[in-house]
């Protein structure tokens, strides 16, 4: 810990953020989880009042099974109904001791068969799920193939004209860097500061699928959503390159296009700093492997 550290007055709460002076009760475990869900299953993420089906739900339900004790949960990012996760973090607080393959496989008889637990790690009490990740990495996949996808239908988001990646990635490029997003956000988001960091955006094609990878510090509501809806306006020919730069500058919702469909989207990766040690996968869907920022070496074919 750095020796200009001032610690911040804040009482221990279940799953809640751990600074200098918190007081962490004896016997209690942090643990964090990664997660792979298929979202066209659920309402979304997070719990909600009126009871629907959510991920977390479903997860609180079985990790509580495993615990013998009512478990509550934080995440690293929520998504919305219809979005995907490959490698979603959670982290929670529990007084039951398990091993973390306990975790693991002691939830799968509880668990619908479109949510798995894919590892299990101890932390420390000053991890965090969300307020600890640097960065998060999702993946959109577009098909412009000339018929929609029957296998796939509810992952992947079909264009029904094919799609130029070339002035897309051109396109694209007014995004990365540290930019006032405010027209690419959902009109109800309620993040206090519409400005985020975009790490990379790479556009790459594999066939008739289209991959659009994305690395930020954080992300709005709809924010990838919002992106590939402009970014496929210029792919189809609707608008120049340009045009990207335009809504970004205007700073207003309304000067963007369409929110794309959510199936398409996947939360593929959370990065930690390498002091909590946690398990590092393949970013995935399973049939798209390649290691995260790697197509930014990939030509096309």
């Amino acid at each position: 810990m750095s020796e200009n550290f001032i610690p911040k007055s804040k009482a221990y709460s279940r799953n809640g953020e751990v600074v200098g002076d918190t007081d962490w009760p004896e016997g209690m475990q942090r643990v964090a989880l990664a997660i792979e869900y298929k979202g066209t299953d659920f309402h979304g993420f997070q719990t909600q009042p009126n009871g629907v089906k959510t991920v977390q739900q479903a997860l609180e339900k079985a990790l509580s099974k495993v615990a013998d004790e009512p478990i509550t949960l934080v995440c690293a990012g929520r998504t919305d109904a219809g979005v995907h996760a490959t490698n979603q973090v959670i982290h929670f607080d529990t007084l039951a001791k398990r091993l973390p393959k306990a975790w693991v496989m002691g939830t799968r008889p509880h668990l619908p068969d479109s949510v798995s637990v894919k590892w299990a790690h101890d932390v420390s009490p000053n991890f965090h799920a969300r307020f600890s990740a640097l960065n998060r990495t999702y993946r959109y996949l577009i098909s412009d193939a000339k018929t929609s996808s029957a296998l796939l239908h509810d992952q992947i988001t079909w264009s029904s004209r094919p799609l130029d990646i070339e002035k897309m990635r051109k396109g694209a490029a007014h995004l990365v860097g540290r930019h006032d997003f405010t027209s690419f956000r959902a009109t109800q988001c309620q993040a206090k500061s519409p400005v985020r960091q975009i790490h990379y955006l790479h556009i790459i094609r594999r066939g008739d699928l289209i991959v659009i990878e994305v690395q930020a510090n954080a992300f709005l509501h709809h924010m990838v959503r919002n992106m590939v809806g402009v970014l496929m306006a210029v792919g189809a020919g609707d608008k120049p390159a340009s045009w990207v730069g335009e809504v970004l500058a205007a700073k207003d919702r309304s000067a963007g296009g369409v929110t794309s469909r959510p199936f398409g989207l996947y939360l593929v990766s959370v990065d930690f700093p390498p002091e909590f040690d946690l398990p590092k996968l393949l970013p995935g869907p399973l049939f798209l492997p390649e290691p995260v920022g790697g197509f930014a070496d990939h030509a096309d074919s």
